[in-house]
């Protein structure tokens, strides 16, 4: 009994050191530079053309007077601008179809140093337009930077979920969505009056842009690749475990090259998967459902509208003209607290409490708004409530359908599938964000006040659909989730294990002592993939 009792104390304290060790100083820099270069410059991307619209639409006008003689039409005016902002959603689709062959060939690391490219390029372009006097030159500048978002917001969250330990896979994931909003508030500051918002200087709010991927591009080459990608991609086992080592702190990483290797004698019959080839795979079919419906509502649950109505609200309770971009920094802030947050308990709490809730409380907090809305003319405190539901509706959603999505993605697939899931992923989310900025204008002008209705049924649609479907995946292997998915997916575990791949089965005994031989040769033979 003494024994057992002492077994257990040492079982604890080792797991009490194994925990304290997951976070490396590499997995830290690593996670920070990634996000820093890539999910920070999408956030900043959406915030940053907010504040200086006036001057880049004058500077539309004036290129065009100068260029034809007359002054551009309003509706000419409006179009371009309109064609400014969502251009970007376009170039993020792009960004999202291409990334499956690029990280593939170059790596997941080596991605994201090389993406930097179109951001240094986009900056150049947006930030030398007034300089140029074109304003087709910032059109261009805003569909490159979106396809270096479309890459970056792939490819960075399949890095993270690969170099992380499964204990903390949750909280290094919510990274990509904490530096978003980061970014968005970063935006917002450079966008004040005593920075860069001011007529002559707007420029620089794209010209910043190289900041970040200067510094990611200097410092991430000197990390290392994804462990896994080097071993099940590579087959390279002596640089996974160098990988593994100065990820995970420690000399002994045999327990984590195993459990790839368990993976890879599962996958040891298949090449690399494309999206036909994904969607066709029963073992997947609902853990894809999920990432669409989880990926939809996260563009479509009205983060938009409440970005359109926000400076019309604060200027309803009565708030100076003057002073609102400063009260808006508030959104950017609750913003930024509420990732953090999220990042902080996700592993305690797990993924499906958050994305069910903030998509719960969203339902709640717009119905809240809209009656707020409707009735602020008749009330004297009511602009103070919407005020207050438009910061709750900004914390639901960072505490959960902020980044979490992001998160499932990675951990719901295998290394074959993870690439054909994050393009899925990516479009489905491009998408709705063009969806979005597209039609947002038409429902506002149908149902006024009432068009936040539409996005509460959205959220609604979605936490049901969560509440029922997915499973929590907190703390578990891609092969216990792969379980949780089973019986829904209509197929045994071994069934699951053996139809990943329809159509490239081959004989297993054989295969499985050259697929060994060959990772830990650290080489790739002909045949094995």
């Amino acid at each position: 009994m003494e024994n057992k009792q002492q077994s257990n104390g040492t079982t604890k304290e080792n797991n009490s050191v194994k925990n304290k060790t997951n976070w490396s100083g590499s997995l830290i820099l690593a996670s920070l530079t990634g996000a820093f270069g890539s999910s920070f410059l999408y956030g900043y991307n959406l915030s940053v053309v907010n504040a200086p619209a006036g001057y880049i639409k004058k500077f539309y006008n004036e290129t065009w007077e100068r260029r034809y003689g007359f002054s551009m039409d309003e509706g000419t005016l409006t179009l371009l601008w309109s064609i400014t902002v969502s251009i970007f959603a376009i170039g993020g689709l792009v960004g999202a179809i291409i990334v499956t062959p690029v990280v593939k060939f170059f790596g997941r690391k080596c991605t994201l140093v090389l993406n930097n490219v179109f951001a240094v390029a986009a900056a150049l372009l947006m930030s030398l337009s007034l300089l140029a006097g074109s304003f087709e030159m910032l059109i261009l500048g805003r569909i490159i930077m979106g396809v270096d978002a479309g890459i970056s917001l792939s490819a960075l969250p399949m890095y993270l979920s690969e170099i992380s330990p499964k204990e903390i896979r949750g909280s290094l994931g919510q990274v990509t969505a904490i530096f978003i909003c980061i970014g968005v508030f970063t935006g917002q500051v450079l966008g004040l009056p005593e920075i860069f918002g001011q007529e002559s200087r707007w420029p620089f709010l794209f010209g910043a842009i190289i900041v970040p991927s200067l510094i990611q591009a200097v410092i991430l080459p000197f990390l290392p690749e994804s462990p896994r990608y080097l071993l099940l991609e590579k087959h390279n086992r002596s640089k996974a475990e160098k990988a593994f080592q100065r990820f995970l702190g420690k000399d002994d990483v045999s327990h984590e090259i195993e459990e790839v290797l368990a993976e890879c004698r599962v996958q040891r019959n298949t090449k690399m998967v494309s999206i036909i080839q994904l969607l066709r795979t029963r073992a997947v079919r609902w853990q894809i459902v999920t990432v669409v419906v989880t990926m939809g509502c996260y563009q479509l649950c009205g983060l938009n509208a409440i970005w359109y109505y926000t400076n019309n609200i604060f200027s309803e309770s009565g708030i100076d003209r003057e002073t609102i971009p400063y009260v808006t920094l508030s959104t950017g802030g609750v913003e930024t607290l509420a990732a953090v947050f999220s990042g902080l308990v996700i592993e305690r709490l797990g993924r499906r409490p958050l994305l069910i809730g903030g998509f719960g409380l969203m339902v709640v907090f717009f119905g809240v708004l809209t009656v707020s809305l409707t009735l602020q003319n008749t009330v004297h405190w009511l602009p103070y409530l919407s005020i207050f539901c438009i910061l709750a509706i900004i914390a639901s959603f960072c505490i959960g359908p902020g980044g979490i999505p992001f998160v499932l993605t990675g951990e719901f697939f295998q290394q074959s599938q993870r690439p054909a899931a994050f393009m899925i992923a990516g479009t489905v989310n491009w998408l709705s964000n063009f969806a979005v900025g597209l039609l947002f204008p038409f429902i506002q002008a149908g149902l006024q006040t009432y068009c936040f209705l539409v996005f509460a049924g959205i959220c609604f649609a979605g936490a049901t659909y969560l509440f029922f479907v997915l499973p929590e995946t907190k703390n578990k292997t891609l092969h216990e989730i792969s379980q949780a998915f089973a019986k829904r997916n209509k197929v045994t575990l071994e069934m699951q294990e053996m139809n990943h791949y329809p159509g490239q089965r081959k004989s297993s005994e054989g295969q499985e002592s050259n697929f060994t031989s060959s990772v830990d040769n650290g080489e790739t033979k002909k045949g094995i993939v």
